[in-house]
């Protein structure tokens, strides 16, 4: 679906994505996380086929064309992170416009503006709308077309909650076996919750790839559960240790980190070791504390 093959792209000596092998694959929505300065904006216009890759190669579709091939453009949607339209034009206008461009049916239009809840907006000039609202026809611009690829930069940047919503329509509604979906966001909640695929960019390079799956094992592995005992006996630490060989119990508190999967039986050592629970927390990683992890990692080897 969209491809970079070994991308390469430089402004000056500032290597903005540096040596990029990523690929969407249709029916996949794919997420970018990273810094500011990480290459995701110039790797989504590339993507869009606004610039070139100094080296490497970015391909859209099957066959492969070039993204830069006006072929390879007509399949895709792009929303830009910065939306700007004529502040004299009605947002029904702006998004007419697009339509004609696409050659759509005039049924589209209509969709467009219900979808991104901007119907009683689509009468009124551009010129009156706040920065949310904006992003929101920069929303309905983008689902005009019934693209093989949408690409989203920063699209839920000044979105309020209803605007939000439409946003995780419009990914849901591009969850499709022949479309594909990649969106960048600094949002970590925006990613959890509709990305199949998180990958974090630092410094122009991936600096961690993960599936939902892979996430969930890794929340998993790094969660922690806190119990509160009472009357706990001598050999208790010990019992739970041979559940979870990283238990620690300080004063009345057992903490058991990872093992989210024994967790149930820690409960159940503790209880046939008779000591009484008073007290249970159990949370698992958080996807914040990863990002953090590999944007330092990352930056440490740029």
């Amino acid at each position: 679906m969209i491809r970079f093959h070994g991308v390469v792209k430089r402004f000056g000596k500032v290597a903005a994505v540096d040596g990029l092998n990523l690929e969407i694959g249709a029916g996949e929505v794919v997420a970018l996380l990273g810094p500011n300065g990480s290459g995701k904006t110039t790797t989504l216009k590339m993507a869009a086929g606004l610039i070139r890759p100094d080296t490497g190669r970015v391909t859209l579709g099957e066959p492969p064309l070039d993204a830069v091939d006006p072929r390879a453009r007509r399949s895709l949607s792009f929303l830009p992170q910065r939306v700007a339209f004529p502040e004299a034009l009605t947002g029904r206008e702006v998004v007419d416009f697009y339509r004609r461009l696409r050659a759509l049916d005039t049924e589209r239009a209509a969709a467009a503006l219900k979808f991104a809840s901007l119907n009683g907006a689509g009468e009124r000039a551009v010129g009156t709308y706040s920065g949310g609202m904006t992003q929101r026809l920069g929303l309905a611009v983008a689902m005009l077309p019934d693209a093989d690829a949408l690409l989203l930069d920063e699209p839920t940047a000044a979105l309020d909650q209803e605007g939000l919503q439409a946003f995780h329509r419009l990914v849901a509604e591009r969850r499709s076996p022949r479309q594909g979906v990649l969106f960048t966001s600094h949002q970590v909640s925006d990613v959890e919750r509709l990305a199949d695929r998180i990958v974090v960019m630092v410094s122009g390079r991936i600096a961690g790839e993960y599936s939902r799956e892979a996430l969930r094992s890794w929340r998993d592995a790094h969660g922690m559960m806190r119990v509160r005992v009472d009357r706990s006996p001598a050999d208790l630490l010990p019992a739970v240790v041979q559940v979870c060989a990283r238990a620690v119990l300080e004063g009345d508190e057992l903490r058991v980190p990872g093992c989210a999967a024994e967790r149930a039986a820690v409960l159940d050592a503790i209880r046939s070791g008779g000591a009484a629970i008073t007290g249970l927390v159990a949370e698992d990683g958080r996807l914040e504390t990863l990002y953090a992890e590999l944007v330092t990692r990352g930056g440490s080897h740029a």
